[in-house]
């Protein structure tokens, strides 16, 4: 892992030199769409004294949007008045996608699988070189946030190696209902900053093109968390830690049948091995099919589209043999995500100096 300090007064990103106690918005040149200008707004926030260089992404995947209201409302934290380090906040990565609300770029490539990236390759492959030498490189930590594929819901959730400890200790710190044990992908932006000695932590919630509101503020309070495990904000010492659900496997359950789905389950129910979780309906005959869970898990993504193909992924389940246990802490984390009060007692106990 990288030197977690910064050693000088000096910190450089895009070639603006910027100095402690700043917050500043740069704006890195990215490639031109027929030859009008694009740019990466990049906010950087800096405190008075030393600490770590963490980043906070959205929207690599352009129809990817609840990263970008978490960056949003993230950065209008009092506390962050208290931060010892620097923070660069990325809401929107995939400028071009988030134009056209799609997930891929203008070359119908995947910004997330092209990752270092070449300064003479696809136009991915630009920006992806652009974003990990400008801000990647520069720092030990960086947040991605995701939510799933189009026509598709994910339970909140922090996937990382959990065989790293340092990541699985910041993981379980996050507090999204479910940690998710993840292996690596080639020219992934996780793959690659591992390999260059930066974590990273993966937050996926919700839907594509939708914004969730559990999703964010699990987000919001999730940063919040990581950078108090870090030692860059205060930490509150009256908090009691929820511990989330953690699995090192899961497995999306396909359809076998095509036709109209009727779901018996939701977005965090738990399942039996055996037990329906949906019919699948001929549209025009009188035939139904039953979907059935092959083993004992929770239900952490779903397809949320009527129409189902053969061979389609409808329910992604997390393997977890204590049931009871698992359904027991995906209520409490719901309960508590949702209550207005606690936003409000965050932001009233930031304001004390």
């Amino acid at each position: 892992m990288h030197n977690s300090s910064n050693i000088s007064d000096n910190f450089v990103l895009a070639g603006v030199n910027i100095p402690r106690d700043t917050n500043i918005t740069i704006n890195i040149e990215l490639p031109k769409l027929y030859n009008t200008p694009t740019s990466l707004p990049v906010r950087v926030l800096r405190g008075k004294k030393d600490g770590p260089t963490i980043f906070v992404s959205a929207a690599i995947h352009g129809d990817e949007l609840n990263g970008i209201e978490i960056v949003r409302r993230f950065r209008k934290l009092n506390i962050l008045k208290k931060l010892k380090g620097t923070i660069i906040l990325i809401p929107i990565v995939n400028t071009y996608g988030v134009m056209t609300l799609s997930r891929y770029m203008p070359d119908r490539r995947d910004l997330n699988r092209s990752f270092p990236g070449t300064k003479k390759g696809s136009l991915a492959s630009r920006v992806a070189k652009i974003f990990f030498d400008e801000i990647v490189s520069k720092c030990v930590l960086g947040i991605d946030l995701h939510t799933a594929s189009i026509h598709k819901s994910n339970l909140p959730q922090v996937r990382t190696d959990i065989n790293n400890e340092f990541t699985y200790n910041l993981a379980k710190a996050f507090e999204a209902p479910v940690v998710l044990h993840s292996e690596l992908r080639d020219g992934s932006l996780r793959s690659v900053a591992q390999e260059k000695g930066v974590s990273i932590l993966l937050y996926e919630a919700g839907e594509a093109l939708r914004f969730d509101e559990t999703s964010i503020r699990i987000g919001v309070k999730g940063i919040v968390n990581v950078l108090r495990e870090l030692d860059m904000i205060p930490k509150n010492t009256k908090k009691i830690k929820k511990l989330p659900i953690i699995t090192k496997s899961s497995q999306w359950i396909r359809s076998t049948e095509s036709g109209m789905i009727r779901t018996i389950k939701a977005l965090g129910d738990t399942v039996k091995t055996d037990e329906i979780i949906a019919y699948i309906d001929e549209p025009l005959g009188d035939d139904s099919f039953e979907i059935k869970a092959e083993f004992d898990g929770v239900i952490i993504g779903k397809s949320e589209i009527p129409l189902i193909q053969e061979g389609d992924a409808i329910f992604h389940i997390a393997r977890f043999k204590n049931l009871e246990t698992a359904e027991n802490k995906v209520e409490y984390f719901n309960e508590n995500a949702i209550l207005e009060s606690e936003f409000q007692e965050l932001n009233k106990e930031e304001t004390i100096e």
